[in-house]
């Protein structure tokens, strides 16, 4: 049975330098990867990230970016058996202060890196290929906002 799961590629604007800096956790596993989660029940994709953000990260004040969704596809394995998984990735941004992060037990360390820093930290290649599009999708929607000014 497939699983599916509901992330955010979580990012802060620097202040000094007008730009996106992005949220990487360090998983128990030993991987760098942005924050997700089984969704349970009824759950929306948008209530899945906002329950794994708090649980995972402390952080309460997304503002989710409309218009960027993306879905990575994989397979790992459990108990011997081959599990399909699908993670459907939105865009949020927090006010939050970088050192506001409150780690769950999942994660041994986290970083606020920007976009060329977190590509090269971030471990697997699927997760890469999505902050690439969230960066390049997160720079449009700001040229579009400042347009509209």
């Amino acid at each position: 049975m497939k699983e599916v799961s509901a992330g955010a590629i979580i990012f802060r604007i620097d202040e000094k330098a007008k730009k996106p800096r992005y949220l990487l956790l360090h998983y128990g596993s030993g991987h760098w990867d942005f924050i997700k989660g089984h969704i349970e029940g009824n759950e929306t994709e948008e209530e899945t990230l906002r329950r794994e953000a708090r649980e995972e990260s402390g952080l309460t004040d997304l503002r989710i970016i409309s218009g960027f969704r993306e879905k990575v596809s994989y397979f790992y394995r459990k108990e011997g058996e081959t599990v399909p998984k699908d993670v459907i990735f939105l865009l949020a941004k927090t006010s939050s202060a970088e050192k506001e992060v409150k780690l769950s037990f999942e994660h041994s360390e986290y970083v606020w890196l920007g976009f060329e820093d977190a590509v090269k930290k971030v471990t697997y290649s699927n997760s890469k290929e999505v902050l690439k599009k969230a960066d390049s999708f997160l720079k449009k929607f700001q040229r579009q906002r400042r347009l509209s000014e």
